[in-house]
């Protein structure tokens, strides 16, 4: 504590009276790389102590203990674990927030580094290993130290900043809301209502400190589907004197995937239809029932998603009917398509190319992948991006992906993360009023 009190003072020293633009840009600049250190000390004691959605209880009691000498009002417990974190700056302006997401995954970590988790929990009724397998503890140290590298510049702040740590982005346990879904309905973005929001993901294949963004829809939607098929159970050896559903499903699949190839325009945006399970059957020679499939929808235009699911529900009826079985699909959404405000990101662009330098940010195609950043999205105008941490020189082919044992990022370059949201608060508030 000793030490993040001597940052702040630091801070606050390096930078007392009113500045210009070249000046708050250097003192972000380098009160971003005097917290490198912390950064790193940040994540990797995260990193040690994963916690699954809705239970990142040590998680928040961490963030505040880091927060809490800043000054800042602090709200915890909001959708669940969630953490709020409000700085008022000295000069009138929007209300800015900032997002970084707090929950781990199950998953049993294979990568050799001194600070590997070895936290294990229960998920469902289940024991599982439990890692940060996606990057949120690199969210959450960056997003800490925005916190603080800008307390330290609060009389030059025009508006307020609204740090919000959020739970469960990877989803809820089963039976349970949650993520940015819930905290958006407990009044996050209101109180004071929010009026631009940005969010960063880092990235094992985009090389360390890069940036990577593209204006409109970005990130996919994403819609669990269920599909249940009723047919009528026979032996094995006389399917003709039953319904199999197991034969029906098979059909339902490749009917769906007819949809994605053959009926929608994926020169407009892409459409990803995955059946990941299937369940059916308790004996080779028993034809069963009924059966159980669920999967994945993802989708770039909200009015392509509605076409689907109409499509899916459609296809998977009529062919059940062909065969005297029945079929009902069932949509459980996750996400929206994650949107960045096209004129947001064509403002804020040269704030991002401050931070990470020009060379080092480049558009990107939009990806099938989803975050619960969008239902922010609904409420404000919003900007995403994708943020570095695959080693430099290593090839982004061979790069661990997320949600896998090998994930691993490296942490050497946060503080240009840091860099780029402290830029988006002080820039955003200028080419607004221009």
């Amino acid at each position: 504590m000793k030490k993040n009190k001597y940052i702040l003072v630091f801070i606050t020293l390096f930078f007392n009276t009113d500045s210009s633009a070249q000046e708050i840009n250097a003192t972000i600049a380098k009160n971003a790389e005097i917290i490198q250190l912390k950064l790193v000390e940040w994540r990797r004691h995260l990193h040690q102590n994963p916690e699954l959605g809705n239970r990142e209880f040590k998680t928040a009691a961490y963030i505040v203990d880091q927060l809490k000498d800043l000054g800042l009002e602090i709200k915890t417990g909001i959708a669940k674990t969630g953490v709020v974190a409000i700085l008022k700056g000295e000069k009138p302006g929007p209300v800015i927030a900032l997002r970084a997401d707090m929950d781990a995954l199950p998953v049993k970590e294979r990568v050799n580094i001194p600070y590997a988790s070895t936290d294990s929990t229960m998920y469902g009724k289940t024991k599982v290993p439990v890692m940060h397998a996606c990057g949120h503890d690199a969210h959450v140290a960056m997003l800490i130290g925005t916190a603080r590298v800008l307390a330290g510049m609060k009389k030059d702040i025009a508006g307020t900043v609204k740090f919000i740590f959020q739970p469960a982005e990877e989803g809820p346990p089963e039976e349970e809301e949650g993520g940015a879904a819930l905290m958006v309905k407990e009044g996050v973005m209101e109180n004071p209502k929010v009026d631009v929001i940005f969010g960063m993901h880092i990235e094992s294949w985009i090389p360390a400190g890069d940036i990577q963004y593209k204006p409109g829809s970005f990130m996919a939607s994403a819609d669990m589907f269920t599909v249940k098929v009723k047919g009528r159970s026979s032996h094995g050896s006389q399917p003709w004197l039953g319904v199999d559903p197991i034969a029906v499903s098979a059909q339902i699949i490749e009917g769906f995937q007819n949809i994605v190839s053959r009926q929608m325009d994926l020169t407009k945006a892409p459409v990803v239809i995955t059946v990941a399970k299937i369940n059916s059957g308790v004996r080779f020679n028993i034809i069963p029932e009924e059966a159980n499939m669920e999967g994945t929808l993802r989708t770039l235009d909200s009015k392509m998603q509605q076409d689907v699911q109409e499509r899916m529900k459609f296809t998977a009826a009529k062919i059940a009917e062909a065969s005297n079985a029945t079929a009902e699909v069932v949509f459980y959404n996750k996400t929206l398509v994650t949107y960045n405000t096209p004129e947001l990101v064509e403002k804020m662009l040269p704030s991002l190319q401050t931070a990470a330098g020009k060379n080092n940010v480049r558009r990107m195609e939009w990806v099938t992948g989803a975050e619960d950043f969008s239902f922010f999205g609904s409420k404000a105008p919003a900007f995403f991006f994708y943020f570095g941490g695959m080693p430099l020189g290593n090839d982004p082919k061979y790069a661990p992906p997320h949600h896998t044992p090998d994930f691993m990022i490296d942490d050497s370059r946060l503080f240009v993360g840091v860099k780029a949201f402290c830029q988006l608060v002080f820039d955003y508030p200028k080419v607004t009023r221009n």
